[in-house]
């Protein structure tokens, strides 16, 4: 908990997730420097001091969210391993899925998207640990035969974070495409190349 102490209970609680929302809101629109905490406490209806209860500065409250986007995607990567014995042709439809959940986390919280993949001076650091994972993931799955032996998985693991950064700020966060319209486009692409 920190040096502070945070109010307990249901309402201290509450307080607290509504202030990280609307901070993610106002750092993904207007950028750490022109972020206000005055701003986010009258939005919140709260008082500054009462902020203050919850978080440090607005740097501690950034930095949260950084961290709260970067857990969240790294458990998301680590779930995506593929477990042993499955058939072959259901390798599309489970990698696909996997990718899906990943594009919906990025949907359905746009802002922290926004502040830990693109904004956050550690969001270079996230891709690489995130392309790290993909790659322990896919020399896994590798060993276990659902990919040919002679791919560098390094290669693919920082290829399709590219894809994933690329598409999710072209495509998904300005609402153009679907995530499980991206998935299955990155799929296909991946295990089917280009190729007619």
């Amino acid at each position: 908990m920190g040096k502070r102490g945070r109010k307990k209970g249901a309402n201290g609680e509450k307080r607290r997730s509504l202030l990280l929302h609307i901070a993610a809101e106002e750092f993904s629109k207007n950028g750490y420097h022109e972020t206000k905490i005055s701003t986010i406490v009258q939005r919140a209806n709260v008082t500054q001091p009462s902020f203050y209860l919850y978080f440090q500065s607005k740097e501690e409250i950034f930095k949260e969210l950084v961290n709260l986007f970067h857990q969240k995607l790294l458990t998301l990567v680590q779930q995506s391993l593929l477990e042993k014995g499955l058939e072959k042709n259901s390798l599309e439809e489970k990698i696909t899925g996997r990718i899906t959940t990943i594009f919906s986390f990025f949907q359905e919280h746009p802002d922290l998207t926004q502040i830990g993949f693109y904004m956050a001076n550690e969001s270079k650091e996230i891709k690489s640990q995130i392309a790290s994972q993909i790659e322990q993931n896919l020399r896994e799955e590798q060993k276990n035969g659902y990919f040919r032996a002679d791919i560098d998985m390094h290669t693919v693991a920082e290829s399709l974070i590219g894809i994933i950064e690329r598409l999710t700020k072209t495509k998904l966060l300005n609402g153009g495409t679907k995530p499980e319209k991206l998935a299955n486009e990155i799929v296909r692409l991946l295990l089917y190349g280009m190729m007619s």
